[in-house]
């Protein structure tokens, strides 16, 4: 997909955090415009939009102070406003892309966690299928060996793209799974291994000590594996999420972020405090069914498309 087309499909997936900012503005602009200055009411609108969003207090607070230092400075246009939004909150999301990362050595071993619901195995299919898709191999691991039709699910991906999924039967041991997709990539020269793993969070200490697990066992192969830990998160709910990924990273290394279903929800917002948070790159985001609509991060892009009318 080309820059331009993921850009529109990035403004279009944007479309409910789009349209909150694009009508909060408006109505601030109205405001600024019939009172010919600034009161309270404006900032009251500021600080509605980015509560909405689900940009959070402390993001609010920072912002909202920033600006007014800089609107009694500068006594701004309207769209001089706008301007200086998306630069503060560009400013926010500085250093926060990251690429996926490649052993030196084949293969490169990615652990994929995150609870169920958020779209794992989705997302390892449309990773996978970019980099075959680039001339790279890829093998799966089916590690959730918990959830009904997950390792179905896998493999049923594994068949469509053409790649090799490592199974074993339902209830299996999720490290040994992964021990033999890690021993059979090494054997084949295989490129990169994503293992699947289980998200159950009503067993929450038994899934991190799961995942502990899988990680010590992997190391007994290769000492450097895993060489990325995705954490694959629901963009729908919110600045739940920033809970959510200290949880894990409690228990394991998170390297980066995949934030999914922003087409979905109008919490886009979320996606600031989530990385002001927890300096956790965001390597990927999601903004619709197809395999095209995961697209690696990219922080200019994101506040250009929250910004495009």
């Amino acid at each position: 997909m080309t820059k331009d087309r993921f850009f529109s499909r990035l403004v279009s997936g944007l479309t409910k955090t789009r349209t909150l900012i694009s009508d909060n503005l408006d109505s601030v602009d109205m405001i600024i415009g019939n009172r010919k200055g600034w009161d309270d009411e404006v900032w009251e609108g500021l600080e509605e939009l980015l509560l909405t969003a689900d940009a959070g207090l402390a993001i609010t607070e920072k912002v909202l102070e920033n600006l007014r230092r800089w609107a009694k400075k500068h006594g701004p246009s309207p769209e001089e406003l706008r301007g200086e939004l998306k630069k503060q909150l560009g400013a926010i999301l500085e250093g926060a892309e990251g690429e996926l990362s490649k052993n030196g050595a084949p293969p490169t071993v990615v652990l994929v966690v995150g609870v169920n619901g958020t779209g794992k195995t989705t997302t390892i299919a449309k990773i996978a299928g970019r980099i075959a898709a680039s001339g790279g191999s890829v093998m799966l691991a089916a590690g959730d060996t918990f959830r009904d039709a997950a390792i179905e699910q896998l493999q049923q991906w594994g068949d469509r793209l053409g790649v090799e999924v490592i199974a074993q039967k339902q209830g299996a041991d999720p490290a040994a799974v992964a021990f033999d997709a890690l021993n059979h990539a090494r054997n084949n020269g295989v490129t990169y291994l994503f293992i699947d793993t289980a998200g159950r969070l009503h067993t929450k200490h038994n899934l991190m000590e799961e995942l502990k697990k899988i990680k010590r066992v992997l190391q007994r192969t290769d000492p450097t594996a895993p060489h990325e830990t995705l954490l694959v998160l629901d963009a729908g709910i919110g600045q739940n999420n920033i809970a959510q990924a200290r949880a894990f990273t409690e228990s394991i290394d998170i390297s980066g972020i995949v934030l999914t279903k922003l087409d979905g929800t109008a919490k886009g917002g979320s996606l600031f405090p989530l990385y002001d948070e927890l300096k956790i790159p965001i390597k990927f985001i999601g903004v619709g069914e197809s395999a095209d609509d995961l697209q690696p991060f990219d922080s200019d892009t994101f506040i250009d498309a929250l910004f495009s009318v």
